[in-house]
């Protein structure tokens, strides 16, 4: 039976990409999705026209009952889950934090932060040894700004990824023993949708200058790392946060 990759926040952006090549590498995969049900319904058929198994489930990983329920149908539709990528991520809109809301604050952290642990613990319990798991592979996708810290921008959203890095090096020696790697990527300035989501749809191009490759990188850059982490080639390969930034 094919291994099975469990990819949140899979119907755009790198969470897509990655789709694409874990399936094309053989995995069977289940996208989450928290609205956009056209979108990850779309990738799904673009995966089943390649012959690769593939599901796309609603679920808002901020929900421990709805990560539940995601990890369950995965489990149910697909078989044995041996890698989760932790891409569901929101960022908000450019300000200071002394302007941020409190409503904000909670929900970048809730779906950030708690989400991605709250999808760790349901992936423990399925692949760990200690649980009668086969073991398996985490991979968390943070960003540069936790070590940049995005200021007069984004620094909500910086923190939120940071606690991810923290996250990704202290589980990895807790599940160093049980099987489980869990690594991290952090992307740099990638030219995808979330600009826009954060009210800045030239965003990516408008830093170029700021990048030492002087551009901004595409998904499938982050995606080719996220595959080589879950692989048997990275069998060795345990708390490792890797950018992919293009040196900045």
């Amino acid at each position: 039976m094919a291994d099975v990759a469990l990819i949140t926040g899979g119907s755009r952006g790198i969470g897509a990409a990655t789709a694409h090549k874990l399936a094309a590498a053989g995995f069977a995969i289940c996208v989450s999705y928290r609205t956009d049900r056209a979108a990850a319904d779309s990738v799904v058929a673009a995966l089943q026209a390649t012959n690769a198994r593939a599901v796309a489930v609603q679920a808002d990983v901020s929900d421990p009952d709805q990560v539940e329920a995601l990890f369950n149908r995965c489990d149910a539709e697909l078989g044995t889950l041996s890698a989760l990528i932790n891409n569901a991520g929101m960022v908000g809109d450019k300000a200071r934090l002394e302007d941020m809301s409190a409503a904000r604050l909670e929900r970048m952290f809730a779906v950030n932060s708690l989400g991605t642990l709250f999808c760790c613990q349901a992936a423990i319990r399925r692949m760990a040894a200690r649980h009668g798991g086969r073991g398996g592979s985490i991979v968390n996708v943070s960003s540069v700004a936790s070590r940049i810290g995005s200021p007069a921008e984004y620094v909500d959203y910086a923190a939120s990824k940071g606690a991810v890095d923290t996250l990704t090096l202290g589980l990895a020696k807790e599940l160093a023993t049980e099987r489980v790697r869990v690594n991290a990527v952090r992307p740099g300035i990638i030219d995808t949708d979330i600009h826009a989501s954060g009210g800045q749809p030239d965003r990516a191009e408008r830093l170029s200058p700021l990048i030492p490759m002087q551009r901004p990188g595409i998904a499938d850059e982050v995606a080719s790392a996220i595959e080589w982490l879950v692989s048997a080639a990275a069998s060795y390969t345990t708390g490792a946060i890797l950018d992919v930034s293009g040196g900045r």
